[in-house]
């Protein structure tokens, strides 16, 4: 796709503004539309179920899916035909909860035998053929079990803050005609490359800006909503089930519980949104727009 270059916009000057992608979705230039992803399908049991339930039974628009969680084959057997797009899974930080690459990749292993804790440590020791071949291989392993693949994404954003791990990510969205989540353009001073630019010149849609927001309290969801700038904007959660073996493996459970809550269970966030005159999305209509085009 050749991105056309008739639109600009203060906040990206890009050739795909924000106002330009919310009307191609039929949407007016002003509309405020909102992703809501549940990460971390198939890296636990309550991962797992959480995400699912987030997906169809409360506000998430759709979820990712972590091809070398250990419940990543569960996951695929629960599949309905949700929007589902590959977490791109490169780390596994958690100390009592290890998973690896599914290829040959001694690079992307750490002494005990599991991806690197650490996002140094795997960008300091990884092959970026190893990086590369184990990725497209993720995603082909989840084509091969059913998912109808949306999007991709990277957990931790480890492909995205380094121009060399990027490339494959690119590579990766162009070859397989998915779009992509990128960070929004003030984190392109951060990282020293101008990656949502690329990604645009490729013709991959990607939104207009990422909040990560695990953990957050109903009356802070309620300001972020309220504060939503017009264009896509994802939100991420990381929902999961109360569970012996989610409190065993992550610190952070109590606050994924309550994604799960939010989500699921308090019916007032759909009426925020609704009287905020927010639009939820998918990735499945922004795949559908890449694909067209």
């Amino acid at each position: 796709m050749t991105a056309p270059t008739n639109h600009s916009t203060a906040d990206t000057g890009y050739l795909c503004s924000v106002s330009e992608l919310s009307e191609r979705l039929g949407f007016s230039a002003n509309t405020r539309l909102v992703l809501l992803s549940a990460d971390l399908l198939g890296s636990s049991h309550a991962s797992t179920e959480g995400a699912y339930a987030a997906v169809r039974s409360g506000l998430a628009t759709g979820a990712t899916l972590s091809i070398p969680g250990p419940w990543s084959r569960y996951a695929a057997s629960q599949y309905r035909g949700e929007d589902v797009g590959v977490l791109l899974t490169l780390n596994a930080e958690l100390d009592t909860l290890r998973w690896g690459p599914i290829t040959h990749a001694p690079s992307l292993l750490d002494g005990e035998g599991g991806f690197p804790r650490t996002l140094e440590d795997l960008w300091d020791h990884a092959d970026l053929e190893e990086v590369r071949r184990e990725c497209r291989a993720q995603v082909e392993r989840a084509i091969l079990w059913g998912f109808r693949l949306t999007h991709l994404a990277t957990l931790r954003s480890a492909l995205q803050q380094r121009p060399e791990f990027f490339d494959i990510l690119l590579d990766l969205g162009c070859e397989y005609r998915l779009p992509i989540r990128l960070h929004g353009v003030e984190r392109e001073a951060e990282v020293g490359f101008p990656f949502r630019q690329l990604a645009v010149e490729e013709g991959v849609v990607i939104p207009d800006r990422v909040i990560h927001a695990s953990g957050v309290a109903r009356t802070d969801f309620e300001k972020l909503l309220s504060g939503l700038e017009p264009g896509i904007t994802e939100i991420i959660f990381e929902p999961a089930t109360d569970s012996a073996e989610l409190r065993a493996a992550d610190p952070r459970w109590s606050s994924r519980v309550s994604d799960l809550d939010l989500l699921v269970g308090d019916s007032g966030i759909a009426a925020t949104i609704e009287r905020a005159l927010i639009e939820p999305v998918s990735y499945k209509s922004l795949c559908m727009l890449q694909r067209r085009s």
